[in-house]
């Protein structure tokens, strides 16, 4: 089942929110709308008891848009030992130092009290929210994380009205005059990072607060904020960070924000041989519409060049030689395939050949090859929007990528793999035991050696993928990804 919650009042943003989780591509499966305004969540002069209570609108809106049923429990249900008597859960406090969390003590304690509740008596398989607030998503993706609960949290971008403003259903509250400054709030945050675009330089908050101010607008706060930790940061310490703002248009509050980014996302997906990283990449690079860069396969190449060659693999100064005219071309992948050449040679096949694994450790070791393939995959990533993956893509080769991985598996499940895909290649298959002693042999030497040598980056998640079908990796490669790369900025092809 998937699982939109909403306290009522819906909009098109719900209706955005809705139709996603119905969609076939998000997975077979009803989609539940739940209804229910958490009086946790308000402070003590908010707007609880005015907020828009339009249930039969919101059922006709939630039918129209795909969902499967509408849930209206009651504050019985969700609490019911009453508020005063219930469990509470306590957002990090650093997640929620900042931003609205800084001016709405205890909101978000609320929120994730309220979604904790709504998941454990919905039990969902994947939970739908709106990118809209961003501040809610992450603490509720931390939630979901951080207390081991099984479901898939899925964003959705925000959605605007005709005239810019992000759809709200507090935007119901707004008289005309009060509707053109909130749509003023938008243009003067998409001003501001247009500048950010022109100039690289980093938007003063104390200018955008002005800005907001002259339009009649009362500023809570204006701040740049790395988008997963949420605390400060400026925009020429990372590729994308979140200018977010909110202020008072009369009587009411709203929220808005735009990412400011210096380049397309990149993704570095490191770890050992054997462990299943180019099939995941490039499944994962055709999922988000990354372009995939497939730097073991560049290795491979140059390998497969100094054995075509009759050169010694060990041979630095002849390795170097073979390197002063190397064209290496990645093509595009067409139905998970990357078709690779050397010099005009198609080799996409011949790099797999055992010999060539057998070498590749070898002539990746010397630094000529690994300077030369270095220049040219940060020449291809310095646009940004792709996924490499390798042995030290995090570490030395896109050390700024927004996410780094260490993708990674037993040496006895990487033996398993490996002698299936010997198998399927028609080669002799060594036995298991052979074959974990080699893993794990290579696992040493790539570890060690001088040049590049196998490392986690600090700041890379491990993933291990024992136990996992392809799928499975592949939904957490999205998963970490969209922790950090909002939908809105990098859409998923449809």
């Amino acid at each position: 089942m998937h699982f939109v919650p909403t306290m009522g009042g819906l909009h098109h943003g719900h209706a955005s929110l809705i139709a996603a989780a119905s969609r076939p591509k998000a997975g077979a499966a009803e989609t539940l709308v739940s209804v229910f305004v958490n009086p946790l969540q308000f402070g003590a002069n908010e707007d609880f008891a005015r907020y828009p209570r339009t249930l039969e609108a919101d059922c006709e809106l939630a039918e129209l848009s795909g969902a499967s049923a509408i849930w209206c429990p009651d504050e019985q249900q969700i609490y019911p030992g009453g508020m005063a008597e219930s469990w509470r859960v306590q957002a990090p406090k650093s997640l929620q130092s900042r931003l609205c969390g800084s001016t709405r003590p205890g909101h978000f304690d609320g929120v994730v009290t309220v979604v904790c509740r709504l998941l454990a008596l919905a039990r969902p398989h994947q939970l739908f929210l709106g990118e809209k607030d961003w501040q809610q998503l992450t603490i509720l993706r931390r939630m979901v994380v951080d207390l081991g609960l099984d479901v898939r949290v899925r964003s959705v971008p925000t959605v605007r009205d005709g005239d810019g403003l992000a759809s709200s259903s507090r935007n119901r509250y707004l008289n005309a005059q009060e509707r053109q400054q909130g749509v003023l709030f938008a243009q003067v945050l998409r001003d501001a990072k247009s500048a950010f675009l022109s100039s690289s330089m980093s938007p003063d908050p104390g200018q955008v607060r002005r800005h907001l101010e002259e339009g009649g607008l009362g500023v809570e706060y204006v701040d740049v904020v790395d988008p997963w930790l949420l605390q400060p940061s400026q925009p020429h310490e990372a590729s994308i960070n979140l200018l977010a703002a909110a202020v008072r248009c009369g009587s009411t509050r709203l929220i808005d924000h735009v990412f400011l980014m210096t380049r397309s996302p990149l993704v570095a997906i490191d770890g050992p041989a054997g462990a299943g990283k180019s099939t995941v990449t490039r499944a994962f690079a055709e999922r988000l519409g990354l372009v995939y860069l497939d730097t073991g396969a560049m290795y491979r190449a140059v390998t497969w060049l100094v054995l075509e060659q009759g050169i010694d693999p060990a041979d630095s100064a002849a390795v170097d030689a073979v390197l002063r005219d190397l064209e290496v071309e990645l093509a595009p992948l067409q139905q998970g395939v990357q078709a690779v050449r050397v010099n005009g040679h198609e080799v996409t096949d011949a790099i797999r050949d055992p010999q060539v694994t057998a070498s590749v450790s070898a002539v990746a070791a010397h630094a000529c090859v690994r300077a030369a393939l270095t220049a040219q995959q940060q020449r291809m990533g310095a646009a940004g929007g792709l996924v490499a993956e390798g042995r030290d893509i995090g570490t030395a080769v896109f050390p700024d990528a927004e996410l780094k991985v260490f993708l990674t598996a037993t040496p006895k499940e990487r033996a398993r793999r490996r002698a299936l895909d010997l198998e399927e290649r028609g080669h002799e298959v060594p036995a298991l035991p052979d074959l974990e002693a080699q893993i794990v042999e290579r696992d040493r030497l790539d570890s060690t050696r001088e040049v590049a040598p196998l490392l986690q980056a600090d700041d890379a998640v491990e993933l291990i993928s024992d136990g996992m079908s392809i799928d499975q990796v592949i939904d957490a490669l999205e998963d970490l990804f969209r922790r950090r790369v909002a939908e809105e900025v990098w859409p998923t092809p449809a």
